[in-house]
């Protein structure tokens, strides 16, 4: 039953239930998996490593954050002005 993350990754269909967002509302559950996956882009990028891991939580924010969120969030990363810590 243990699966490598590719195969998590290649199976996946929708976020999964997340312990820490257990309320309907899942627009924090969006934001921290925003905010991880760009984490998680950084650290391994700044130690030259591959960033396939990452992904998941791509895939996660994707599923969970209209799109609107997204774009207005990337812009704000592009210019400096993004109000969260990655």
């Amino acid at each position: 039953m243990s699966e490598t993350m590719e195969e998590k990754i290649k199976n996946y269909r929708t976020a999964p239930f997340d312990a820490r967002f257990p309320n309907t509302n899942q627009t924090r559950n969006c934001y921290q998996n925003y905010l991880d996956f760009h984490r998680c882009t950084k650290a391994l990028s700044a130690k030259d490593q591959d960033v396939t891991p990452c992904e998941w939580y791509r895939r996660v924010y994707k599923s969970l954050c209209p799109i609107g969120w997204v774009g207005k969030w990337d812009d704000q990363i592009e210019n400096g002005t993004f109000p969260g810590k990655i």
